[in-house]
C-alpha cells in the first residue's frame, strides 16, 4: 500500500516540477500546437501552445514505477510495455507533424498495423499471464470462450481505447482529467482482485499513471499551456487497454470509460451518416466540439465530461466489487461438516435406537418404545 501511495505522489510531483521546463524547452524549438481552420474558431487562439506535452507524462510515470516495481508479474509488464509503445508510437505521430511539418502526421493505415504489433504483444503477455482466452462479462456474470478470436478482441481494445482516448484530447485537460477518474478506478480494481505482490504491482502502475496525469493537468487545465499530443494520448489509451485486458475488464470498460465511447460513437455515427444520408448529426465531432458550437463554455464541457465519466467509473466498480463476491467466482463452498454434520447428529440423537422398539429408525421417542 505505501509503495502505491509512494509511487503516485512521486509521479505527480515529478510533472509539477519538471513541466516548467520542458515547457519552455518546446516554446524555444517552436514544437507548437497546429490548429485546423476548419475546427471550432474560438480555438485559433490556442495556435503555438507547446504540444509533445505527452513525453513528460510518460517520464513521470515510468520513473517511480521503474524504481518500486518487483518486476515480477507480467501482467504488470504487459501493460507497461503497452503505454510505452503506444507513446512512442504518438511520438513518432507528433514528429512528423511537427518537425516533418506534416500536418496528418502518420498515415492512418501505419497506426493500424503498428496497434496490431502492440496488441500481439499485449496478447502473449497476457495469454502467458492468465492463460485464458476468456471474455467475462462481469454485468451478468458469465465467461465466454473465445479460444483463436481471443487476440482479436485484444486489439479492438487496443485500438478502441488509444483512438478513444485521442479524440477525447480536443479541450484543455478534458483527456487527462478523464484518464485521471479512468485510471483512479483501476487503483481500485486491482486492490479488489486480492492482496498479493501481483496485484500490488498493477496497482503501483495505475497510481502512478493516475499521478502523472494530475502532474500534467496542473498545466493542461484551461487556460492550457501545453498539449499532451498523440503521445500523451495513445501512451494513456495503451495503458488503459492494457490494464482492461490484464484485469479482464474488458467488457466493463465500455462503463468505465465511458466517455471515450461517447467521443468515438460520436465521430462514427458522423462519418456514417453522412456517408449515407449527406446529413450530419452533430454540428461538429467529436461531440464536445458539438456542445462548443451550442455555445457552451469550454470549462462547462470539461466538468460535465468528467462528471460522466466519474459516473461511469463508480458504476464499473461496483459490478466489478459485486462479480467477486458472486459464489461461482470468489465464495467457497461451506464445509459439509458445519451445515450437514450437525444436522445428521441431530437425527441420529432423535432416532430410537433400542433393539426392542416396535417403531424402529422411525419412532421420534414419541412414546411407542415405551
Amino acid at each position: 500500500m505505501a509503495r502505491v501511495l509512494i509511487g503516485g505522489t512521486a509521479a505527480l510531483l515529478i510533472c509539477i516540477f519538471l513541466s516548467p521546463k520542458f515547457i519552455e524547452f518546446l516554446r524555444r524549438r517552436e514544437f507548437g500546437q497546429h490548429v485546423r481552420d476548419d475546427g471550432p474558431q474560438g480555438h485559433l487562439i490556442k495556435a503555438g501552445t507547446p504540444t509533445m506535452g505527452g513525453i513528460i507524462m510518460v517520464i513521470a510515470t515510468a520513473v517511480p514505477f521503474a524504481i518500486l516495481s518487483d518486476w515480477n508479474d507480467t501482467r504488470t509488464v504487459g501493460v507497461f510495455g503497452a503505454m510505452l509503445a503506444c507513446a512512442l508510437l504518438g511520438f513518432v505521430d507528433d514528429y512528423m507533424k511537427i518537425v516533418k511539418r506534416r500536418s496528418l502526421g502518420l498515415r492512418a493505415r501505419t497506426k493500424l498495423v503498428a496497434l496490431a504489433a502492440i496488441s500481439v504483444g499485449l496478447w502473449l503477455l497476457a495469454h502467458h499471464a492468465l492463460d485464458a482466452s476468456d471474455l467475462r462479462l462481469r454485468y451478468v456474470d458469465y465467461t465466454v470462450d473465445l479460444g483463436p478470436f481471443y487476440p482479436l478482441l485484444v486489439y479492438f481494445v487496443v485500438a478502441g481505447t488509444t483512438s478513444g482516448v485521442n479524440l477525447t484530447d480536443g479541450l484543455d485537460g478534458l483527456a487527462a482529467g478523464c484518464a485521471a477518474i479512468v485510471l483512479m478506478a483501476y487503483v481500485g480494481i486491482t486492490f479488489l482482485s486480492g492482496a498479493g505482490s501481483q496485484d500490488l504491482e498493477l496497482a503501483l502502475l495505475a497510481a502512478c499513471l493516475v499521478g502523472g496525469c494530475v502532474g500534467f493537468l496542473w498545466f493542461n487545465a484551461f487556460p492550457a499551456t501545453i498539449f499532451m499530443g498523440d503521445t500523451g494520448s495513445l501512451g494513456l489509451g495503451g495503458a488503459i487497454a492494457g490494464l482492461a485486458v490484464m484485469t479482464q475488464t474488458e467488457t466493463l470498460l465500455l462503463l468505465i470509460g465511458g466517455i471515450f465511447v461517447i467521443e468515438a460513437l460520436s465521430v462514427l455515427i458522423q462519418i456514417v451518416a453522412f456517408q449515407l444520408f449527406r446529413k450530419r448529426v452533430f454540428l461538429m465531432a467529436p461531440i464536445h466540439h458539438h456542445f462548443e458550437l451550442k455555445a457552451w463554455s469550454e470549462t462547462k464541457i470539461i466538468l460535465r465530461f468528467w462528471i460522466i465519466t466519474a459516473i461511469g467509473a463508480a458504476i464499473g466498480f461496483t459490478i466489478y466489487a459485486h462479480s467477486l463476491r458472486s459464489p461461482t467466482e470468489s465464495s467457497p463452498a461451506r464445509p459439509a461438516s458445519t451445515s450437514a454434520q450437525p444436522a445428521r447428529a441431530r437425527v441420529a440423537d432423535l432416532a430410537c435406537s433400542r433393539s426392542s422398539c416396535a417403531g424402529g429408525s422411525s419412532c421420534r421417542h414419541t412414546g411407542s418404545c415405551r
